[in-house]
């Protein structure tokens, strides 16, 4: 018992006031207060760590709900381990504007880089068999969506490509293409030209997540065309859509000084037959993205596909890894 009630009890038993039942009350009262004081911080105690938890998970800025949720969903992709499956990203991804390029060293291989992709017939003329650039099949300098832009493939190498049979990296992505679309050689690991290449790809992509799928990665999914694809129609929808500029023969529309102001789509100065272009798919979803120039998605899927079809059955450069030595 306190001393406090002790003393209290004492001096009522000599005054004469004092009443047994006092003591019940003011037992039943030190319980009350007691239970008061308890209650609320054993709720508290309960309730800290899930609030501590919350606390963590929001992050310290004013970004509205739902982009929140998309960033940590990618945030998940992005830290998924290998071989797990990744969702596109729900955001859109804009590379810097050219205005923004670095200066210094890196500055100067970005530069390179970009020279190399609008004109490589120029800068990389040491490793390219036709009349193409970079350009010409991803659009924009390499910028636009659903064009196979740098920024979006960047992030996804190193990966296992079927084209090959192996692990990747984004410096034999880009040598590839020299040996299939450019119809040419691979310029050597290392060179100026793929560091150059690189090092635009990097520039373009920052602030992008790694191993995930930006929406404008690549060329957008078709459907199954609803009839099978035909030469015949897609041959009339090239009269009418194509040939105004990659000529009626096929062969493109060549300058004075020899160069294509619009580039062959086959023949000896096109990609070859291992180009990834030569899939009726792939074709059927650039041209529906991108074509005619200028006036993307204005043909329909069927058409794409029929042009498509067209386009591919004529003939171009073997594929390298077929070809007769």
């Amino acid at each position: 018992m306190p001393i406090w009630l002790r003393t209290w009890i004492q001096g009522m038993k000599q005054t004469g006031r004092f009443h047994p039942s006092w003591i019940l009350l003011v037992v039943l009262t030190t319980l009350v207060v007691a239970g008061i004081v308890w209650i609320p911080t054993q709720m508290v105690s309960k309730t800290q760590p899930e609030s501590l938890a919350d606390a963590r998970a929001v992050p310290a800025s004013n970004t509205p709900a739902s982009a929140t949720e998309e960033e940590s969903a990618a945030a998940k992709k992005t830290h998924a381990p290998a071989g797990a499956s990744l969702a596109s990203a729900t955001a859109d991804f804009t590379p810097p504007d050219i205005d923004d390029l670095p200066d210094g060293d890196f500055g100067d291989a970005v530069r390179l880089g970009r020279n190399i992709f609008n004109d490589t017939q120029t800068y990389a003329r040491a490793y390219v068999g036709n009349g193409l650039n970079c350009v010409n099949c991803h659009l924009d300098a390499g910028r636009k969506a659903d064009s196979g832009p740098l920024w979006a493939a960047f992030g996804m190498f190193p990966t296992y490509r079927e084209k090959n049979s192996q692990v990747n990296t984004y410096e034999d992505r880009l040598a590839g293409c020299f040996r299939f679309s450019m119809n040419g050689k691979e310029p050597p690991r290392g060179s100026k030209e793929l560091v150059a290449l690189m090092s635009y790809s990097y520039w373009m992509s920052r602030g992008a997540p790694i191993g995930v799928e930006l929406k404008g990665r690549g060329y957008p999914k078709l459907a199954a065309p609803a009839q099978p694809a035909d030469t015949a129609r897609g041959k009339k929808i090239y009269e009418a859509n194509c040939a105004i500029c990659h000529g009626a023969d096929g062969l493109g529309t060549r300058l004075s000084d020899g160069r294509y102001a619009f580039p062959p789509l086959w023949g000896d100065d096109s990609f070859n037959a291992g180009a990834g272009m030569t899939q009726v798919h792939n074709a059927a979803a650039f041209i529906r993205a991108n074509m005619p120039l200028g006036q993307g998605n204005t043909l329909t899927e069927q058409e794409a596909w029929d042009v498509a079809k067209f386009m591919n059955s004529h003939p171009r450069p073997a594929d390298p890894r077929r070809a007769k030595s």
